[in-house]
């Protein structure tokens, strides 16, 4: 392993490489044998951080086609701004020195929709824990509902207010975190803000920052 920092964007191309191999159907598998494992039991040297949605179908290590050690992944219902989830990306960037952070949301995602729902009149009240989760999203919903010029959120496009949440969720991160900021800043670390399409397996980039 190596404590040299590798350039953010091409981490990145390399992911993207991965998860091309993956929509065609072409994976490699690579790094998943035993003497990966041996080799990963005394340090780890992640070449991205990875925070994503907790859902299911969203399994960073295969989508990308990476192996053990490659990732360094926080998930959460809904991709929601925490303050463990920031210091698990602090800990990535400043003590395992990952050169790029991917923020990675996806179509049909049940937070988001339980967030358009919520706003409806009838809506039942959510258990107290899925309220607060909710409530991070609720900003995007409200932003698509006054740009589609409606009272009402039952014709909402949930693809949209997924995306207008990612992008809410990586300008949280670097208000929240001076040091993901700075890094950013001084061109050390990228931050991709990304969308996974569940049918197709594409991840598509949708917003980026830093060396990329």
């Amino acid at each position: 392993m190596t404590n040299e920092r590798p350039r953010p964007d091409k981490v990145w191309n390399e992911m993207l490489r991965g998860n091309e191999r993956f929509v065609s159907g072409e994976p490699q598998h690579p790094r998943q044998d035993v003497d990966r494992r041996g080799e990963l039991a005394a340090a780890q040297a992640p070449r991205a951080a990875l925070f994503g949605c907790s859902d299911s179908r969203l399994a960073a290590e295969i989508i990308f086609d990476k192996g053990l050690g490659d990732l360094f992944v926080v998930r959460n219902a809904g991709q929601v701004i925490s303050d463990s989830v920031i210091g698990s990306l602090e800990y990535a960037v400043a003590v395992l020195g990952v050169p790029l952070i991917v923020v990675l949301g996806h179509d049909e995602c049940g937070a988001v929709k339980a967030a358009i729902d919520a706003e409806a009149p009838e809506a039942p009240p959510l258990p107290v824990h899925i309220q607060g989760i909710v409530d991070q999203i609720a900003p995007a919903v409200e932003r698509v509902r006054l740009a589609a010029g409606t009272t009402t959120t039952t014709a909402l496009d949930a693809h949209e207010v997924g995306r207008q949440h990612l992008r809410d969720t990586v300008g949280a991160l670097l208000a929240a975190s001076e040091l993901i900021s700075d890094e950013v800043a001084a061109g050390t670390l990228g931050i991709v803000g990304a969308n996974y399409r569940l049918l197709e397996g594409r991840v598509v980039p949708d917003v980026a920052l830093g060396r990329l």
